[in-house]
């Protein structure tokens, strides 16, 4: 059996390479999480306002990304993009990878947190949203004030859970070189001459991480049920 030696392990090789990559692989989380929402939230609106010239094209959107693997996505963008689109963001040239990055899961979780939002709104019942309209409530009014609020408590438990596992797949980034969480422990693991030890930390880090993370949406998922 492999022996594994984890004396490369010391807060020199974690703040020079782990670090750096776990910053980056929350940054990605919370920007993505962040886009995701508000733009499957338009397409969510899109697909439910029952106009073919809205529902169609964010229908197509919607099924044709969650139809394909996220790590294809990553790799289509960045090598089909061309190079001189980096270069109309400042410093852009040189972080290519993680602005690729970023861009495409805000552009795939979009379509994931779409449905979750397009269940959230259709969750909330009829007479709700018929007794704004009896006040006088215009169809944008009647989303900002009374439909949008409740189908967001409601959906905050499933929201938390597309978000952790949004922060599993940012591990897919390193199949274009942008420097997450993984690349750190993988590039700390050539260096060291401890690859096995490196990914198996790795593995343990995203359980711990993602595990804490699932407890406490079971937490609030359990309170949420008790206010309704």
């Amino acid at each position: 059996m492999l022996g594994l030696d984890m004396s490369f392990l010391n807060w020199d090789m974690i703040s020079q390479f782990v670090v750096k990559g776990f910053i980056f692989s929350i940054e990605l989380t919370v920007i993505a999480t962040i886009g995701g929402i508000i733009f499957g939230t338009v397409l969510a609106l899109m697909r439910l306002s029952g106009k073919k010239f809205l529902t169609i094209p964010a229908t197509f959107y919607v099924n044709g990304m969650r139809s394909i693997p996220l790590v294809m996505v990553i790799l289509w963008f960045f090598l089909l993009v061309p190079a001189s689109f980096y270069s109309l963001i400042p410093g852009g040239s040189n972080y290519r990878a993680e602005i690729s990055a970023i861009i495409t899961f805000v552009a795939f979780e979009a379509a994931y947190f779409s449905e979750i939002m397009r269940a959230g709104i259709q969750s909330i019942s009829r007479g709700q949203v018929n007794a704004g309209r009896a006040l006088g409530m215009t169809y944008a009014q009647n989303m900002k004030l009374i439909i949008l609020p409740q189908a967001f408590r409601n959906m905050v438990p499933i929201l938390l859970t597309q978000t952790i596992i949004l922060f599993q797949d940012t591990s897919l980034v390193y199949a274009i070189g942008a420097y997450d969480l993984l690349k750190g422990f993988s590039t700390a693991g050539k260096i060291y001459g401890r690859p096995e030890e490196a990914y198996l930390l790795a593995a343990v880090i995203y359980f711990v991480i993602c595990f804490g993370l699932s407890y406490m949406v079971k937490r609030l998922n359990s309170r949420i049920a008790i206010i309704r």
